[in-house]
């Protein structure tokens, strides 16, 4: 018989006993609450991991500091940019338009994404044991695929709304009126809601016995499905289909719209117009694209075929450079925008 539990350190131990059944609720009491005992009859040889050990980017102690202030500075970039941008928008009666109310809705995912799995990272650079219990680990895998889900759906509908403005100026009130503009902000809720309401649900009923190390930054899906002792098919096909039907499903439909956007660019006589859209529209669309392409890459693959090592290189692209970016892309030429910020800068000063 065995008792399965977690050690004072995090890791994860098993204690080889020969007893007869009714002794084993004397153990019971010496063991945490959270522990599952084994070896009685009817029950599977099986115990509960509570808490995970999170590796993080890098475990060399050299590196611990200087991947701190990196991040540091990441996050205070990524949250004051997309604070200033909602502090605008709302501020200011001219940026109370369809554009801007999406991108209200991007800043308030960014912050949420950054806000979910940054601090938690500072914190484990910091501490000798970086461990984090199952509720949170599945707290921030939560609000981590809604951030996902929301910016994949949000891009796709901010590429429909600028090629409503460039290709139908003229109709554009009438395609993006109120109505239309807060339904597509309720499908991104929608549609968000759901896909981490599904995804973490399926995560929640698997079991997790041994090991407990997750080689990532933070709990993310691929990770935890490496980690199950029990069938993780069902996890990988709803992942699968998630990546065909929403992350490549939104690209294509973003790519369909930015190219019926560069064919009415080319149709501006002066080309001064020209370089001033095409420099505008090549910087979307390569955050988009370095968005959407390793969201894809991670995601389409089943847990066994992952590279942990180099896998979460690539997701700090999404997680963390794509947030840390779009303050910056989408507000660097808005004259508007600018504008709006600078009229609030005498008021923040005093």
């Amino acid at each position: 018989m065995k008792i399965g539990h977690l050690n004072p350190i995090g890791t994860f131990e098993y204690l080889s006993l020969s007893c007869p059944v009714q002794v084993l609720e004397t153990f019971q009491k010496l063991l945490p609450s959270s522990a599952t005992i084994s070896g009685a009859p009817g029950m599977k040889n099986q115990s509960i991991v509570t808490t995970f050990i999170i590796l993080g980017l890098s475990s060399k102690p050299q590196l611990q500091v200087p991947l701190f202030i990196l991040f540091l500075s990441i996050y205070i970039i990524a949250l004051l940019g997309n604070l200033v941008i909602i502090a605008a928008i709302l501020s200011s009666s001219k940026l109370h338009r369809p554009m801007y109310f999406f991108l209200l809705h991007l800043a308030v995912v960014d912050i949420i994404c950054t806000s979910t799995i940054i601090p938690r990272m500072l914190g484990n650079l910091m501490v000798v044991s970086k461990s984090i219990s199952y509720p949170r680990c599945m707290a921030q895998l939560y609000f981590f695929t809604w951030s996902l889900g929301a910016e994949m759906v949000l891009f796709t509908v901010m590429a429909y709304d600028r090629y409503a403005a460039i290709c139908h100026p003229l109709s554009y009130s009438i395609m993006m009126n109120k109505t239309v503009s807060v339904g597509l902000s309720a499908l991104v809720i929608v549609i968000a809601v759901v896909n981490s309401w599904v995804h973490t649900g399926l995560v929640l009923r698997l079991s997790f016995c041994g090991p407990n190390v997750i080689n990532h930054f933070f709990c993310e899906i691929p990770s935890l499905l490496a980690l199950s002792c029990t069938s993780v098919h069902l996890n990988e096909v709803m992942v699968f289909m998630a990546d065909i039907f929403l992350a490549m499903g939104d690209f294509l439909l973003t790519c369909v719209s930015y190219y019926f956007i560069v064919r009415a660019i080319l149709r501006i006589k002066t080309a001064e117009g020209k370089r001033k859209a095409f420099s505008t529209c090549s910087s979307h669309l390569i955050v988009v694209s370095l968005y959407y392409s390793t969201v894809i890459y991670t995601y389409i693959r089943p847990a066994s075929s992952y590279s942990f090592d180099r896998d979460k290189m690539i997701a700090t692209l999404y997680t963390l450079v794509t947030p840390t970016l779009n303050p910056i892309v989408y507000t660097l030429r808005n004259k508007d925008v600018k504008m709006a910020i600078k009229k609030m800068l005498p008021y923040r000063g005093k």
